[in-house]
């Protein structure tokens, strides 16, 4: 998407991901096999001496809300960019999108900041129809003045860009609204081809309630893996598995990954406090 794209320097890595084609996995052979990779994981300098437990169903249940918001956001984000794109705005116009749900669905803000940033100007606004892919667009000429959802969102959105560490590589953001008043800002690389999937290198920042502090910085994953829908000849991918070494819990962008993918797939995650499988619905279920 074209003004979700956001280039930054240069990143560490380390998580591994491997590809399964399609075969059995479930029984004995599967949990030796994750256990062998977690065990391997654990290894690291990272997470050595952690301590850590198995997730509630309550605490899995939240990540899969929170992954599925992702998935509608860039849904959303995505066939109101082409609505926009379709209008050929002028160069300068927009800087930024930012996505809002609404009791009638999504409504996706596209402008900048004024001059003197005390204020989001809204150029291009695109609310969602009667289908998911529907938008219609009002253009601002002059762009409309907005110093409520949309000036504090993307206020939050810079303060935690300025703190990420980017790679060379455009990136999107998304905002989750938390609670008291403060949100979620998630810096996530962008997907640059249409079959290939970036999982990584992604943080998640908890912004205060007037965007100009951030509360907590949670890095989700470190090494940013390109995964591609690929498996030998006569068989499909049946899903793929990596194991966290930054955390010991599923992530919201894990879920966020899978829904993106088309079609879906499992993915199967390692971590110190357990096994775990993301299903291509987002729910996450304990792998045994």
């Amino acid at each position: 998407m074209l003004w979700a794209s956001v280039w930054g320097g240069a990143n560490d890595r380390s998580l591994s991901l491997i590809q399964l084609s399609q075969r059995p996995l479930e029984g004995e052979i599967m949990r030796i096999f994750l256990n062998f990779a977690v065990a391997l994981a654990l290894c690291s300098p990272l997470v050595l001496g952690q301590q850590s437990k198995p997730l509630s169903d309550s605490e899995l249940a939240a990540i899969t809300s929170r992954g599925r918001f992702l998935a509608e956001y860039d849904f959303a984000s995505w066939h109101a960019t082409d609505v926009v794109l379709a209008l050929k705005p002028p160069k300068g116009v927009v800087s930024r999108y930012i996505a809002r749900k609404t009791d009638v669905g999504w409504v996706v803000a596209f402008g900048r900041f004024n001059e003197a940033k005390d204020a989001f100007l809204i150029a291009y606004e695109a609310s969602q129809g009667s289908s998911p892919k529907e938008f219609t667009v009002k253009t601002y000429d002059p762009p409309q003045k907005d110093t409520g959802f949309f000036y504090i969102a993307a206020k939050r959105i810079q303060i935690s860009l300025e703190n990420s560490h980017l790679e060379k590589r455009p990136y999107n953001t998304y905002v989750l609204p938390s609670g008291s008043g403060q949100m979620y800002v998630y810096v996530l690389p962008a997907q640059t081809a249409a079959d290939v999937y970036p999982l990584g290198g992604d943080t998640r920042f908890l912004v205060s309630a007037d965007g100009s502090q951030i509360i907590e910085t949670r890095p989700l994953h470190k090494t940013i893996l390109e995964v591609k829908h690929s498996a030998p000849a006569g068989k499909k991918p049946a899903g793929g598995f990596h194991t966290h070494v930054l955390t010991d819990t599923p992530e919201d962008t894990d879920v966020f990954h899978v829904l993106r993918q088309t079609p879906p797939l499992p993915e199967f995650i390692g971590t110190k406090s357990g096994n775990y499988t993301v299903e291509t619905d987002g729910i996450i279920k304990r792998v045994k």
